[in-house]
């Protein structure tokens, strides 16, 4: 484990490279794990998490995804931190909007007085906001723990057998799929102008990306041909279908997730 670990450190952090979700899905400990059993108990927990209101519900959540994804899935805890850094500054910034308030005279039981106006909050203000960051940061972990241990085709099969619309799945996964093809495009335009000082200075930064953001236009209509055309000389006949794995759901699984669930909820019942 410690040498996956190793490689995940490397892998996801090199300089120019890009990764995917998928990588940290397949190498996961809970991969063989039944997919729609997954994608249930972490959309039932985000449900519970986010209806139940509770710090402590909020808290518990939080814990456990964490501990699903970094010690049952073997995600190093620095990668796992560091995906949960993107969408933590995002509450960060969202939330001083419930936090703060901006008066034109002093009020509340803190206050800054800018002289033209002032920025004050309030203790129940301050709570209120980290009780609600705790509910998304709880929310989120839960996704996590899905996105990172149920590679991106089977949770679209999932959605699949879940009677989603068949043209909605149908563009979920080429469009996933494609997003990376265009990723990998820009980082070799990128990499190309880096070399030829196209990033030597701001004006010339600011003419290197408009020059890569007009050819990716351009290649990816190519390249979106070329796959389609790809897809028409295998037998493209409006649907695509993967190789799904049986993967069963096992007893105890089931009756940890009803353990979970439960203890959620006597955790609000208790703290209410």
């Amino acid at each position: 484990m410690s040498n996956i670990h190793k490689h995940r450190r490397k892998f996801g952090h090199k300089h120019g490279e890009g990764f995917s979700i998928d990588y940290y899905a397949y190498m996961s400990g809970i991969r063989h794990w039944n997919a729609s059993f997954k994608v249930a108990f972490a959309f039932l927990t985000l449900v519970l998490c986010v209806a139940l209101d509770n710090p402590f519900v909020s808290a518990v959540v939080i814990l456990a995804m964490g501990w699903l994804t970094v010690i049952k899935g073997g995600v190093s805890l620095h990668d796992y931190l560091s995906f949960m850094m993107i969408p933590v500054m995002f509450m960060i910034f969202g939330s001083l909007a419930i936090a703060l308030g901006v008066s034109l005279h002093p009020t509340g039981q803190y206050c800054l007085d800018l002289n033209l106006f002032c920025i004050y909050t309030s203790d129940e203000s301050l709570m209120k906001t980290a009780e609600i960051m705790l509910k998304a940061f709880g929310a989120i972990s839960a996704m996590f723990m899905m996105t990172l241990s149920t590679p991106s085709n089977e949770i679209i099969s999932v959605l699949r057998k879940a009677h989603v619309p068949k043209l909605i799945i149908e563009l979920m996964n080429m469009i996933y799929r494609f997003i990376f093809i265009l990723t990998e495009v820009q980082r070799k335009m990128k990499n190309s102008a880096q070399s030829r000082l196209g990033y030597d200075d701001f004006r010339t930064s600011l003419k290197s990306f408009g020059n890569i953001a007009s050819n990716l236009f351009i290649v990816s209509l190519k390249k979106a041909n070329a796959y389609y055309d790809a897809l028409e000389s295998r037998g493209y006949t409006g649907e695509l279908l993967f190789w799904e794995e049986e993967k069963p759901v096992g007893k105890m699984q089931i009756l940890a997730a009803g353990v979970f669930i439960g203890l959620l909820v006597c955790i609000w019942l208790l703290t209410r």
